[in-house]
């Protein structure tokens, strides 16, 4: 029975440590752990990204100022109804003369609501203000400015030409 009670315990040794080794490979992770470390991140790539985001950034906000400023058209859309003229009379209201055939429409636009102030027959769009000659009344009035401001500071009137 000696024998018998040998080759149990060396069997329950052997069972022992079959269980603690696969115990042991259970607590592994199964993912093979990189041998080498992520490289560092430095700075001089921190400051090409952080360009590179305020480049496109800026882009972004020219783009929408140019369309601001002068005005981006729609592709195809100005055939039958053409913006003349547009001004500001309040924070959020406009008065705009709109072309649609051959009548203009002057509409007030407020938030939310379009309403038609007067029509009348289209007619050729006046040059701008300041490609005009000046009025004679204007220009005298501002040579006698100059010359007010002149004898308050105490300059004498330059010859003229």
């Amino acid at each position: 029975m000696n024998l018998f009670a040998r080759r149990l315990r060396q069997a329950a040794a052997s069972i022992a440590a079959a269980a603690c080794g696969l115990a042991a490979q259970a607590a592994l992770p199964t993912v093979p752990t990189p041998v080498e470390a992520a490289p560092a991140v430095g700075a001089s790539s921190l400051l090409q990204a952080g360009f590179g985001m305020f480049a496109v950034l800026g882009l972004i906000f020219l783009c929408a100022w140019a369309a601001r400023r002068f005005g981006l058209q729609r592709l195809g859309g100005g055939q039958f109804v053409k913006v003349v003229s547009s001004t500001m009379v309040g924070q959020r209201e406009r008065v705009v003369v709109v072309e649609v055939g051959g009548t203009w429409l002057v509409l007030g636009i407020a938030a939310g609501r379009v309403n038609a102030l007067h029509s009348l027959p289209a007619q050729a769009v006046p040059p701008p203000l300041a490609s005009a000659a000046p009025d004679a009344r204007l220009a005298g009035a501002a040579s006698l400015f100059a010359q007010k401001l002149r004898d308050s500071l105490g300059l004498r009137q330059r010859p003229t030409p």
